[in-house]
């Protein structure tokens, strides 16, 4: 056992071995520092990131309002000045649960049509065009299977 210790430091004196043990340790201590850094950078970049999302979910109002076919049915009824307890004119389906624009299928003697809610309180039922002048009602009306009929 003696004798390989001593075998070890001798081929350790050699100055070949020690100036390619100095290059090789210090490669291996590079590459150690480097992947710590990297891995600093990146928590530090990834609390950053998570610290941001929560601030902007914290400057977000509490909750929008959720159009659930009560409401919906409450807001048409309303506007339509029908009894709430027995409405003439139901709300069918909520097809796009907006905050701001919301769209729904109404049906009234058997005859369904397009609505629009707008701002949780405001309903209409007339043809809707966006920017480009495309009737979005017509669009959703044909993507339903609604005929357009007299209402």
């Amino acid at each position: 056992m003696n004798k390989k210790i001593r075998i070890i430091i001798k081929k350790l004196s050699n100055p070949r071995v020690r100036r390619r043990l100095k290059i090789g340790l210090s490669v291996y201590s590079l590459v150690v520092i480097l992947g710590l850094a990297f891995k600093l950078v990146y928590d530090i970049g990834y609390f950053n990131a998570q610290s941001l999302k929560n601030d902007k979910n914290a400057e977000l109002p509490i909750a929008y309002p959720v159009l659930t076919i009560e409401s919906a049915q409450r807001i048409v009824s309303g506007a339509l000045k029908e009894d709430p307890t027995n409405p003439k004119t139901i709300v069918d389906q909520i097809i796009d649960n907006n905050h701001k624009l919301s769209t729904i299928i109404i049906e009234n003697n058997k005859l369904k049509k397009i609505a629009w809610i707008i701002d949780m309180r405001l309903f209409f039922t007339g043809d809707l065009f966006n920017n480009e002048g495309y009737n979005l009602t017509e669009g959703i009306e044909h993507h339903h299977n609604i005929n357009r009929g007299a209402y």
